[in-house]
């Protein structure tokens, strides 16, 4: 495979005052869904200086620390979130001081993860910071970020495969919130270098394709030795990964582009695709280094409508995403307790979903409502 060098542009230099004293966190990781983050994360935590959460996303939640009662018992509520604490084996960490805010708790918790593991650079990668890396950026100033591009017919491609096995991916409005939400990682990632936040981009292509100078470029980013465990998937630790058969590619031990016949877009997504890959070549070039691989798209840009349009259909799109994890941080556990109870008849099925030995019927819904939750 021919692969396009890495311009210089793609990563921002620390300054000397930063490099003085060793990176310990924290790094966040992030992409559009399905645009290759799992793997990267497999990959990183086999180097033995880092240890990141898989999907911790507490950074979602943050309206509970904005509130007394909800900010209390923080840790109880992450769990029955998406199970991050147990996923994790943190199931005994308690915090030395009290938490007063979200940066405290993360921190907290991380440089707990990390030292169970004996890393020391502690993190998190998540689809679901595309479009919160300013906040992650004021949050935490002394973050570095990592961040992957994918064309976006590949990605809507993969969320169609995933959508066979996941509900998250086969809900209403996710390929174009995904062809859009390249836009917004766009901007946020633009922003974020503008204000000397060290960045650093990859693409798809890139990982699959040349590996080790992918990870070897990581690690200059990171100033952390190369070791050739980061290039392979042989021996990753990969429990904290939700179950689901769209992550059956990071759960094997080949490094892949794609297993399966690729699925066949609708025309009208299709289309879509075609008319922003029109746009972006036109707007960004060579600056941006998605646009890079993009070829020379035959399409023709979308109208000013139409973007108009998409980008209303974008913003209840995200609205929609936003409302869950708002109620679930001002609601009182209480009333999340009685809910699932009704509805699956298992209050603490958050405890069981990524045990694969668990076999009952209500147990494998269950589990499999988790991995919905969220789902690269």
């Amino acid at each position: 495979m021919n692969m396009k060098p890495n311009h210089s542009e793609d990563k921002v230099s620390l300054e000397p005052q930063q490099a003085l004293q060793p990176f310990s966190g924290p790094l966040f990781v992030s992409g559009v869904w399905r645009s290759g983050t799992s793997l990267l994360y497999a990959l990183l935590n086999q180097h033995p200086d880092m240890r990141l959460f898989y999907e911790g996303d507490l950074p979602v939640l943050w309206p509970m620390f904005r509130v007394g009662y909800s900010r209390k018992n923080w840790l109880e509520r992450w769990e029955y979130w998406n199970a991050a604490v147990s996923r994790h084996g943190l199931d005994s960490f308690q915090p030395s001081a009290p938490i007063t805010s979200l940066a405290e708790a993360f921190e907290a918790a991380g440089r707990e993860y990390c030292r169970t593991k004996g890393a020391r650079i502690w993190g998190c990668k998540s689809p679901s910071y595309y479009n919160r890396l300013v906040d992650l950026a004021c949050d935490f100033p002394a973050a570095r970020f990592i961040i992957i591009w994918r064309d976006p017919e590949e990605i809507c491609r993969s969320v169609i495969k995933a959508a066979d096995s996941s509900r998250y991916f086969a809900a209403s409005g996710m390929l174009h919130l995904a062809i859009l939400a390249c836009e917004m990682l766009k901007k946020q990632c633009d922003s974020i270098v503008s204000r000397g936040i060290p960045v650093h981009q990859i693409h798809h292509k890139q990982l699959v394709g040349d590996t080790a100078q992918t990870m070897r470029g990581i690690c200059d980013f990171l100033d952390v030795p190369f070791v050739s465990a980061i290039t392979s998937l042989e021996g990753a630790d990969r429990g904290a990964i939700f179950a689901g058969a769209h992550h059956s590619m990071v759960m094997g031990t080949q490094i892949v582009s794609s297993r399966e016949r690729k699925a066949v877009l609708p025309s009208r997504i299709e289309k879509k695709v075609g008319q922003y890959k029109a746009l972006w070549k036109e707007e960004y070039g060579e600056a941006w280094i998605l646009s890079r691989y993009l070829g020379d798209p035959a399409a023709a840009k979308p109208s000013r409508l139409t973007r108009m349009m998409d980008r209303f259909l974008f913003f209840v799109f995200r609205v929609k995403e936003a409302v869950p994890p708002l109620a679930f941080s001002i609601l009182p556990l209480w009333f999340w307790r009685l809910y699932r109870t009704i509805k699956y008849q298992n209050p603490d099925y958050i405890k069981h979903h990524n045990r694969a030995t668990i076999d009952q019927p209500s147990v494998k819904k269950e589990r499999q409502y988790a991995s919905d939750q969220r789902g690269n």
